[in-house]
């Protein structure tokens, strides 16, 4: 053993050191898992669609099964919006680059699909989060 710890350059002690900071790196992982509010898991969560900044729909992802609504935000503009199992994508729409449809399903608290060509934002928030878009 002392052989290869030679021919490694590591000496007796450096075993220890490295597997304590190893343990600690995990400490801030324990630390935010114990603040997270308790009501985040029980709150509805909703898809706030809004275009030029306005909000103009929200669908409560908890409730909604299977729903579908297309938005026109200007002349020869579109976004279809697809609901399902509790995610929310941008089906298709008609933007140059199509990022939005690559973005794909969002589910989680804080995900956000965006359409910069059409203006068009989906956010999703538990229910009593603090809106971003406070004017």
């Amino acid at each position: 053993m002392k052989k290869l710890l030679k021919q490694m350059r590591i000496k007796p002690f450096d075993l220890p050191i490295i597997f304590c900071l190893i343990l600690f790196s995990f400490i801030p992982l324990a630390i935010f898992a114990a603040q997270q509010p308790e009501t985040e898991e029980t709150s509805a969560r909703y898809a706030i669609i809004r275009i030029n900044g306005q909000e103009v729909d929200r669908f409560n992802l908890d409730e909604i099964q299977d729903f579908e609504k297309t938005y026109y935000p200007a002349e020869n503009q579109y976004n279809i919006i697809q609901v399902k199992d509790g995610r929310i994508r941008v089906r298709e729409d008609n933007s140059p680059d199509q990022i939005a449809v690559k973005t794909s399903w969002i589910a989680k608290n804080g995900e956000t699909s965006i359409c910069l060509p059409h203006k068009l934002v989906i956010e999703i928030q538990q229910e009593g989060a603090e809106d971003a878009f406070i004017n």
